[in-house]
């Protein structure tokens, strides 16, 4: 524990600002509804359209929510979405790019051959077309995997051109003379290397996957009955917020969405540096 403090301590300020931010988020998103109403998604439950006061410190919506408890369920929600495309894309792209990469000719072929088939593969369109399809009930968890299925093959091609390299060193002969398998010489030997530039890319799919459900939800093109950021906003326009003066009802969403595309941002370049200082010591 000590020793993580102390690796902490040695961060610059731009991963310090940007992980602090994202921490916050964090604790709004999942450990603030813990101590909220039961259901912030339930309709009719405040008078409609209050300004902020005491009991509702960001005001109440044209729906009758809590517009505060309503934006922490909206942040869990694209958080989990965010974190559930990062870990899948990441874990499957790495794997492929490893298997890629390592193994070369007929596997390297075809994986690759899959890989630029889904980069040029427009995700948006189809995404757009299957909101309209369901008619705005797009469950969180087939937008999901639609990104997941979208995304994994930039880290992969990125991998697998580390992979190339890599595999050329003398290290890796080392350990395939002293009879090491395929799949310890990629965990034992490769992986060390693709670890940092792993995390990055989580975060950076993160930012990716928030971004792409947010701008569906304003469309209506994703779960308009589910909370997230982009859904509030979308809500906000149907319901005419800014005409209505309902500035926290739909600014509240914006800013957020906002921080913490600054937040990731600010973390993933800062922990670039970070991490680029300390393989030059």
């Amino acid at each position: 524990m000590k020793n993580i403090l102390k690796d902490m301590a040695r961060w610059n300020m731009q991963l310090k600002v940007g992980a602090a931010i994202l921490f916050i988020f964090l604790v709004i998103g999942f450990v603030f509804p813990f101590f909220g109403v039961e259901n912030p998604e339930a309709r009719n439950t405040y008078m409609v359209n209050l300004k902020p006061n005491a009991e509702n410190i960001l005001g109440t919506t044209a729906l009758g929510q809590d517009t505060f408890w309503l934006l922490t369920a909206s942040i869990r929600n694209s958080f989990i979405i965010g974190l559930i495309v990062a870990f899948f894309a990441t874990v499957i792209g790495v794997f492929m790019g490893l298997l890629a990469g390592f193994r070369g000719g007929i596997v390297d072929r075809i994986i690759t051959l899959v890989m630029d088939t889904f980069i040029v593969i427009p995700a948006l369109p189809i995404l757009i077309l299957l909101g309209s399809m369901l008619k705005g009930r797009t469950s969180v968890l087939s937008i999901s995997l639609v990104l997941v299925l979208f995304n994994w093959c930039w880290p992969a091609r990125q991998v697998r051109a580390m992979s190339l390299s890599l595999r050329e060193r003398d290290f890796i002969d080392t350990a395939k003379f002293s009879g090491e398998s395929q799949i310890k010489i990629i965990g034992r030997e490769l992986m060390p290397f693709i670890i940092s530039w792993s995390v990055a890319n989580f975060i950076n799919t993160i930012l990716v996957a928030i971004q792409t459900e947010s701008g569906l939800a304003v469309i209506g093109m994703s779960n308009n009955a589910q909370a997230t950021l982009g859904t509030m906003i979308y809500w906000a326009n149907n319901y005419q917020a800014m005409m209505l003066g309902q500035w926290f009802w739909i600014g509240a969403p914006v800013i957020t969405i906002m921080l913490i595309f600054i937040s990731l941002f600010m973390t993933l370049s800062g922990a670039q540096s970070y991490a680029a200082m300390k393989r030059g010591k």
